[in-house]
């Protein structure tokens, strides 16, 4: 058989390219608007968590259930109370998270995760990877707050990723 004759036994030729996503405009979110997503996300923990438990409990029975040891103020009236309030937050979180990429903080200040591409971020990928993976090395003595500062100084770079959005290979832009 010849170069120039077709093989009647070959596979099938196609012509294959990778698509190319419509160009979206993603623009990266502010720094300032990232931090005051924090801020407000970091406010409406201690507003559903912390708050009730205090008022229920008692700021003087706080002290001294405090005063009494971890166990008293962890497993008493205290603590349970507070782990309602976590349960109530991480539900608004999962919510929230799961329909749009973005906190009620992200929300309220118009900005949100999507992957680098500009794809829509998993649920999955904004838990495991953006938050769980990230605070492993957290809780580590000393490394751990290097690690932290450092996550949180990386926004100055051009891309605006910290740390934890180069481990998830996500973004935060404006919504």
């Amino acid at each position: 058989m010849s170069a120039t004759e077709v093989n009647p036994y070959a596979p099938p030729k196609a012509n294959v390219a990778d698509t190319v996503p419509d160009e979206v405009a993603i623009e990266p979110a502010g720094r300032g608007a990232r931090f005051g997503a924090a801020m407000i996300d970091g406010l409406l923990m201690v507003l559903i968590i912390y708050v009730p438990a205090l008022v229920f409990v008692g700021f003087d029975s706080f002290l001294a259930a405090g005063a009494g040891g971890m166990t008293d103020l962890f497993f008493g009236t205290f603590g349970l109370v507070a782990l309602g309030g976590l349960i109530v937050w991480g539900a608004i979180n999962f919510v929230t998270v799961k329909r749009n990429s973005q906190t009620v903080g992200k929300l309220l200040v118009g900005i949100k995760v999507v992957r680098s591409d500009g794809s829509h971020a998993s649920l999955g990928r904004i838990f495991w990877l953006r938050n769980i993976v990230n605070a492993i090395p957290s809780v580590i003595p000393i490394v751990g707050n290097i690690y932290v500062l450092v996550d949180h100084l990386c926004i100055f770079a051009e891309s605006r990723q910290c740390l934890h959005d180069k481990i998830a290979d996500t973004i935060v832009i404006k919504a």
